[in-house]
């Protein structure tokens, strides 16, 4: 994959995650599907998983991190414009804790990968 064919696989990636996230958080809460799972575990999901494939996708995880809470934090205020919804710190606290985790996930297992490709060229060599 060509490194102008990266960059817009994720740019694409970002611009379905972004237009997601707004969407159910911004939407009427009847008009959003739910898991069943508590709210908290639904925030922490959603944003677990979009921090990985954001995080694989660019290689980056630090800065996708810091942008995805900045935005979780702007979502969660900005419910505050909505008839059916009110900002809860809670939920961008959840949110922040699903990006931080995945984010310190695919950190481990970029650094794992380097190492192992390290090793096995030291040995192939």
């Amino acid at each position: 994959m060509t490194s102008d064919s990266s960059a817009r696989l994720i740019g694409l990636l970002s611009a379905i995650a972004v237009a997601a996230l707004t969407l159910a958080t911004l939407l009427p809460t009847t008009w959003v599907p739910r898991t069943g799972l508590g709210w908290e575990d639904e925030h922490f999901i959603v944003y677990f998983v979009i921090t990985i494939i954001l995080s694989v996708a660019s290689h980056r995880p630090y800065v996708v991190a810091i942008a995805l809470m900045i935005f979780a934090g702007v979502l969660e205020a900005a419910q505050g414009l909505t008839p059916d919804r009110i900002p809860d710190l809670t939920a961008a606290l959840c949110g922040a804790a699903g990006v931080i985790s995945a984010a310190t996930l695919v950190t481990l297992l970029i650094r794992a990968r380097r190492s192992f490709l390290l090793r096995t060229s030291c040995h192939t060599s």
